[in-house]
């Protein structure tokens, strides 16, 4: 699977955006999805993740409550919709696919993964 994720831009703090990560090679209805990020001198962490069927997701707690992934697998496409962004948001923003049964939010639980598209919160 490739896995191509675009979106990303400067904005202001309180902004909202959306990632878009396009799949190519194979259907993506077969993954957990996931999106994580990564700030600069930071390891990457975990955003959140969408299962298969699209109707559980579970995200991590600095994100919890203005972050929302959906995905839509006829369309090989999985969304990352952000709100009240925040400073501490600003980083590359990779989406990513697991064969896993229920997702992880470890990176290593993810075996394909976008090239990643930079988002810039100005305060």
């Amino acid at each position: 699977v490739q896995l191509q994720a675009c979106g990303g831009g400067l904005v202001q703090a309180g902004d909202s955006l959306r990632l878009s990560c396009a799949a190519s090679g194979r259907t993506i209805r077969n993954y957990v999805m996931g999106w994580f990020r990564q700030a600069p001198g930071k390891e990457r962490e975990f955003v959140g993740r969408i299962n298969r069927g699209g109707d559980n997701t579970g995200y991590a707690d600095s994100v919890k409550g203005r972050f929302t992934i959906s995905r839509d697998n006829a369309k090989n496409t999985v969304y990352l919709q952000m709100n009240s962004l925040k400073p501490e948001d600003t980083a590359i923003y990779y989406c990513a696919a697991s064969n896993g049964a229920l997702g992880s939010s470890n990176p290593s639980a993810y075996i394909y993964w976008g090239q990643g598209t930079l988002v810039t919160v100005s305060s």
